[in-house]
């Protein structure tokens, strides 16, 4: 309904208020920080720059969603930034989803080693800057992103691109499977 409103309309944007816009992405991001769906990303506590810098590529076409296109491309350069800090400020939602079995957690952390994931998103896959925090991120949507990246339908970042296509699909799964499974706000310091 509000985000029909956005998407024909295109006057929800003219609100001056951060918190009314930011209602707007709560439709599908949800109002809690939880998702509507498990194909939908968390964005409460994810980086502000890889937020900012999502919505700018949406705006451009360069990141493609039927949904977020035409969301973005309302926004001002100031609504994006306003936006990524708002959601930067809220606690990461515990989506309990449960640790990888061992074996697992093994392929996973053999195959983070091999892609060299940690050299951008961090020791404990909590992202910095213009990376994701991937830890605790719906596991459909970690597989369905990696894959996207495989198969050159997320060409916003040509880097991972290669990386994810020279990876075999059965251990960006398990890798998947393991990140969906991380707790790490404790350990970051933003505890429950």
């Amino acid at each position: 309904m509000l985000l029909g409103a956005i998407i024909m309309g295109g006057t929800a944007f003219a609100a001056d208020d951060i918190e009314q816009k930011a209602q707007i992405c709560a439709a599908c991001h949800g109002a809690n920080g939880v998702p509507v769906n498990n194909t939908t990303p968390v964005i409460w506590g994810q980086d502000e720059g890889y937020l900012y810098l999502q919505l700018r590529d949406f705006k451009s076409g360069m990141r493609k969603n039927p949904l977020m296109e035409p969301i973005a491309a309302q926004l001002e350069k100031s609504d994006m930034f306003a936006l990524a800090a708002y959601f930067k400020k809220k606690a990461w939602p515990d989506l309990k989803q449960p640790p990888a079995p061992d074996d697992v957690a093994a392929k996973a952390e053999s195959a983070a080693k091999s892609i060299g994931c940690r050299g951008c998103h961090l020791d404990h896959f909590q992202g910095d800057g213009s990376t994701a925090r991937l830890a605790g991120q719906w596991q459909p949507y970690l597989l369905n992103t990696m894959m996207a990246f495989r198969d050159g339908s997320r060409g916003n970042n040509p880097g991972m691109s290669d990386l994810m296509k020279a990876t075999p699909a059965d251990d960006l799964e398990a890798l998947s499977k393991y990140l969906a499974g991380l707790q790490i706000d404790a350990y970051l310091g933003h505890g429950r």
